[in-house]
């Protein structure tokens, strides 16, 4: 069934705003994607008519507020058909999943151990190996990418020893589009007894999930990219794996009982949400997954891989431009340089058409200088795109080309 983005924009009360009398031509959701109204109406509601705090209470309210949240721990599991639900554990962020993992899967990192990341991570999947290495003397080891910006397989092959206990790699790159293995790398690690966290911000949005037939260990994503509120983050990890991992923050919740001479741990996925969580968030969260579901997800890919070709053709023939990344499986993120214009200036001249774009080093500085360059704009087309924002973008860049010139 063809996907009609017209219906599904009448979603969005934010596609329909005009700036100085022109429409907002939003390509910046690889950052932050914009929420539907059942989103927005989700949490609206239930904070106006039913909010309270979670698995405390025993009255009408804290009961009410407790089915929701929780069914939106179902939600996710089924989503991303996670084997139990007690597998799906809520964050603040996708970056907070992330230092989850490598606080508490990270006691059990020794020194001498490797721990594998490629070259085109996003600084959340970089800082916090960095800093598990500093505090245990293991050894982050860098897969490096091909020039068309898919991954090196053959130096993941060389690289992967058994010292290595922990591979972190993207889904999808932030920058590049790049769709990584992901399934014959969690094959090969496990092959030598690696444990594997994969980097879904990008991938949960743009591709199906099937954690069970990925075989991954862990696997986390923010719900803000999702169509979902900010603020909140998931992380999903095999449960027996999660059963072993002491807790990453102490606090109410996380514990089965306090005295003063000891303390005992919540099972997962309680162990890991100490303090109030974000209540609503997670009610948004359920909304935007409900709403996403609605659709083919192989249908919103054709839609908007065709975007993205037609992104890619209009703007390869402009002089001095630079599209970055070119690997033969890839989502619709569109990344590029103009001449020695500085991102920032290009950004700048798009916004006034009215066309927001991302500009910088996108959190991934290593990847920049694999690039050779110091920072890049990025298109990053959502589902809600269409192909008369597309045609603005080329002219757009075409004449911010001329002012470079």
């Amino acid at each position: 069934m063809a996907f009609d983005v017209a219906k599904a924009r009448e979603d969005f009360p934010i596609l329909s705003r005009k700036i100085k009398g022109k429409p907002l031509i939003y390509l910046d959701s690889g950052a932050s994607a914009q929420k539907p109204r059942q989103v927005l109406e989700a949490m609206s509601a239930h904070a106006a008519t039913s909010y309270a705090n979670v698995h405390r209470g025993l009255h009408t309210l804290a009961n009410e507020t407790t089915d929701a949240f929780e069914k939106g721990r179902e939600t996710v599991a089924r989503f991303i058909n996670a084997a139990r639900v007690e597998e799906v554990i809520f964050t603040k962020s996708a970056t907070e999943s992330i230092n989850l993992v490598a606080f508490s899967f990270g006691t059990f990192i020794k020194a001498g151990d490797e721990i594998l990341i490629s070259e085109m991570e996003h600084h959340a999947n970089i800082v916090p190996w960095h800093m598990l290495a500093e505090r245990t003397g293991a050894v982050l080891k860098w897969v490096p990418i091909l020039d068309d910006g898919s991954l090196d397989m053959l130096a993941f092959d060389q690289l992967l020893t058994d010292k290595v206990k922990l591979v972190a790699i993207a889904h999808m790159s932030n920058v590049l589009g790049t769709i990584n293995p992901v399934a014959e790398i969690v094959s090969k690690a496990h092959a030598v007894g690696a444990k594997v966290l994969i980097d879904g911000c990008q991938g949960v949005v743009h591709l199906p999930v099937d954690v069970q037939t990925l075989d991954c260990d862990f696997y986390a994503f923010s719900a803000h990219k999702l169509y979902g509120p900010t603020g909140l983050g998931v992380l999903y990890g095999k449960y027996d794996l999660l059963a072993v991992m002491p807790p990453y923050q102490g606090g109410g919740e996380m514990i089965a009982h306090v005295s003063k001479e000891r303390i005992t741990y919540a099972e997962p996925p309680h162990r890991f949400e100490a303090g109030t969580p974000a209540i609503l968030e997670v009610i948004g969260l359920t909304a935007a997954i409900e709403w996403l579901s609605q659709f083919d997800r192989d249908a919103t890919i054709v839609h908007e891989m065709a975007l993205y070709d037609r992104a890619y053709e209009g703007l390869r023939g402009i002089n001095n431009l630079r599209v970055h990344g070119h690997a033969g499986h890839k989502g619709s993120i569109l990344t590029f340089s103009l001449g020695q214009a500085h991102a920032h200036d290009v950004a700048q001249i798009l916004d006034r058409y009215n066309i927001a774009v991302r500009a910088g080093t996108h959190c991934a500085e290593p990847l920049m200088t694999r690039l050779g360059v110091t920072s890049t704009v990025r298109a990053s087309i959502a589902l809600y795109n269409t192909e008369d924002e597309i045609d603005a973008l080329i002219a757009a860049v075409q004449k911010a080309q001329s002012f470079f010139e």
